[in-house]
């Protein structure tokens, strides 16, 4: 695997403005986080239970998987920044009401399933505009990716520890009202952003009214299928949805607190989170020419988590096992997400972003669906098993595809043009001389 071993000090990532775009992203990845623990207790303290805390889990999951591509056809017409204030604040407003709802004691369901509905509708406007914002913020779209993976990282550790500390100190609409300022942060953290010009390629709006929308859409679709290397991926990860990362979730879940308790599990999903910090802080430094091979390579090590549930190894054993998981991923998210920010072009890249994450999510409830029937009919250790031996399969399909293995970093691609320019006009200087 070649890398290019040049320190990342010299590369531009930081800056006054990306500062607070990090910031944003890293204060509102830590409300996300405290979400789930707040609808649990929540809705389990005023006599609800595990399928209305998924059934309002499932209500945002739904608005944004089936949205986001409209999303992105909106960040590819007008100002990403506006967008992402406007969902920020949209999210403020619905988290504000879900903390008086709770805070007052009067919680009925459908209305906590609106809420949630409505903020996936703002996460489906929001999430598209993240793809052309790295890219405009920072030359360095690795560092700057793997600096935003380490910081929403260490906030996915911190978020349920912080939300179980304000459940029991509060209440949970203490943990609405703490996310609901997240959303507050983030917005005027976008703000102060002052986002510098689009960069070349970039395109005004084409037109307006509902056929121009769709002409974008499909535009935006035709240019997704158009590179092998995007859609390959894709349909190869709607396999891994599926086979591994669904039922793992879930699975990994229910063995580890049946066998160990949860404060093991809480512990087997702090390695999970460390493991994701090692693995953007190794994406800050290793630049792989190869950059989906580099990662397809670093995914295998996902295979060691369920894998090592599945055998029923001991406590320590499926901590490391996390760890190694979850490093493997990380890398794998840095590398994917930075190929798709510099192999496509600024007019179409927020559509393209938006058909990504929608494909990347479509079968993810299929999975955790057929977790329970597949563990029932085989074992849960054996599913788990099973999801190991694919994720081994996805990363050789990956690495089988040429598109996928052979695409070529951008700024390792110029370089090599360059170089053979100039090697093409040696000769004539030399007749020169």
């Amino acid at each position: 695997m070649a890398t290019s071993l040049r320190p990342t000090a010299v590369r531009a990532v930081w800056s006054r403005d990306f500062a607070l775009f990090f910031a944003a992203r890293a204060v509102a990845r830590l409300g996300d986080t405290m979400l789930p623990v707040a609808l649990a207790a929540g809705l389990l303290q005023h006599g609800y239970g595990a399928g209305a805390v998924g059934l309002a889990m499932a209500a945002t999951a739904a608005a944004f998987a089936g949205l986001v591509v409209f999303g992105g056809v909106l960040a590819d017409r007008f100002s990403t920044r506006k967008l992402m204030i406007g969902a920020d604040l949209v999210r403020l407003g619905t988290q504000a009401l879900a903390a008086a709802l709770f805070f007052s004691g009067h919680v009925v369901l459908w209305q906590i399933c609106a809420i949630g509905f409505a903020n996936g509708v703002a996460g489906a406007v929001f999430q598209p505009g993240v793809a052309s914002t790295v890219p405009r913020l920072a030359s360095d779209v690795q560092g700057a990716n793997g600096a935003i993976r380490v910081a929403e990282s260490a906030a996915q550790l911190a978020g349920p520890a912080v939300a179980g500390l304000l459940v029991g100190f509060a209440s949970p609409g203490g943990v609405f009202a703490a996310h609901a300022t997240t959303y507050a942060v983030s917005a005027l953290c976008l703000l102060l952003l002052r986002l510098p010009p689009p960069a070349p390629g970039s395109r005004a709006v084409s037109g307006r009214g509902s056929k121009a929308f769709r002409a974008d859409l499909v535009q935006g679709w035709r240019e997704f299928l158009a590179r092998r290397w995007l859609w390959n991926v894709i349909a190869v990860w709607c396999v891994y949805m599926i086979a591994v990362w669904g039922p793992t979730v879930p699975l990994v879940a229910t063995e580890v607190v049946g066998e160990h308790g949860p404060r093991a599990y809480g512990l087997v999903n702090s390695a999970l989170g460390a493991g994701t910090v090692v693995g953007g802080l190794l994406a800050l430094r290793l630049r792989p020419v190869r950059m989906l091979r580099a990662g397809a390579i670093a995914l295998v090590g996902f295979a060691a988590f369920p894998a090592s549930v599945g055998a029923g190894l001991g406590v320590p054993a499926m901590a490391a096992g996390a760890a190694v998981a979850g490093a493997g991923m990380s890398f794998w998210g840095v590398m994917w997400a930075t190929s798709v920010q510099t192999q496509v072009p600024p007019d179409v890249l927020n559509r393209i972003h938006a058909y990504d994450v929608a494909g990347s999510l479509a079968m993810m409830p299929v999975g955790q669906a057929l977790a329970g029937p597949a563990a029932a009919a085989l074992g849960a250790d054996r599913v788990l098993l099973v999801a190991g031996v694919t994720s081994f399969a996805v990363c050789a399909a990956l690495l089988l595809i040429p598109a996928v293995r052979g695409l070529v970093r951008v700024d390792a691609a110029a370089a090599g043009s360059s170089g053979t320019a100039a090697a093409a006009a040696e000769p004539s200087r030399a007749q020169k001389c």
